[in-house]
């Protein structure tokens, strides 16, 4: 038999830390925060709810070691799935937890992506101006081409991530600097009466500024999904979740500061209290 077709040969790992940075932070940043920073903003009513993005770093960066651990001693693909399947035996109930995973990953997967799309049909409605349908076919139309995109070899879709990558970098930092050329810290800083009363309630609150926060944050392990095609992943698993979310806690705090800096928060909550009835 061919030496081509000897199915024992190891993965090339083309993944160094650039790359896995940057799949990290792309699958982090998305539309969601541009989405849920009213939300967020109306948990605590006012400046104060920004607490949520550094309550949620801790738990992403807690978390994010967890994830670091895991993927050193077990750098193969499926992340979660080997975990389980290696921490309760392969034969006995890690076979059990680890296909409870996958289902339960059906589930949420596409709900997780279709938040997503939604934002983007939002968007879509500001700049495309018919029918209401027609937005909602520009996200579909979105999602077909990431089906397109990742249908590659492993070598393309690390050019094609760090592509992304930048653009993402580009946006963000052009909403941020336009915010800051508009900046009105008194609109900025407007805090309510009370604003740091620590009672029961602002404690509920900025429990629900840190839920939102942290789904925010959801990203910063995808990197372990591909551990078999990571060089040095003892190094560089850990290093590129720990970069990812410090790196995008900043632009998230950036991007909320500088949208209240320009638009008084009181609009987000009674937006954001007027969308939902």
């Amino acid at each position: 038999m061919s030496a081509n077709l000897d199915r024992t040969a190891p993965m090339l790992r083309r993944f160094g830390p650039l790359q896995a940075t940057a799949l990290n932070m792309s699958n982090m940043i998305g539309v969601g925060p541009f989405i849920t920073i009213p939300l967020l903003m109306s948990t605590l009513g006012g400046p104060q709810a920004m607490l949520g993005w550094l309550v949620a770093l801790l738990i992403a960066i807690a978390d994010g070691m967890v994830w670091s651990e895991l993927g050193s001693a077990l750098p193969g693909s499926g992340g979660a799935y080997v975990y389980l399947r290696e921490a309760f035996g392969r034969e006995s109930f890690g076979r059990l937890m680890a296909f409870l995973f996958i289902w339960q990953f059906i589930l949420s997967g596409p709900l997780e992506i279709a938040s997503g799309y939604i934002g983007i049909a939002r968007y879509a409605g500001y700049i495309w101006q018919g029918p209401p349908a027609s937005t909602f076919l520009i996200s579909a139309g979105v999602g077909v081409l990431n089906i397109v995109l990742l249908y590659r070899r492993i070598t393309s879709i690390g050019k094609i991530t760090i592509s992304l990558w930048i653009g993402t970098l580009l946006t963000t930092l052009a909403v941020i600097v336009t915010g800051t050329v508009n900046f009105n810290a008194a609109r900025a800083f407007d805090f309510p009466p009370g604003a740091f009363n620590f009672s029961l309630g602002f404690l509920f609150g900025l429990g629900a500024a840190a839920r939102i926060g942290v789904y925010d944050y959801l990203g910063y392990y995808d990197i372990c999904y591909i551990g078999d095609e990571v060089r040095e992943p003892g190094r560089t698993i850990p290093r590129s979740i720990i970069i990812s979310v410090i790196l995008v806690a900043i632009i998230y705090f950036g991007i909320n500061l500088s949208i209240i800096g320009v638009v008084s928060w009181r609009e987000f909550v009674s937006s954001s209290r007027t969308s939902g009835s």
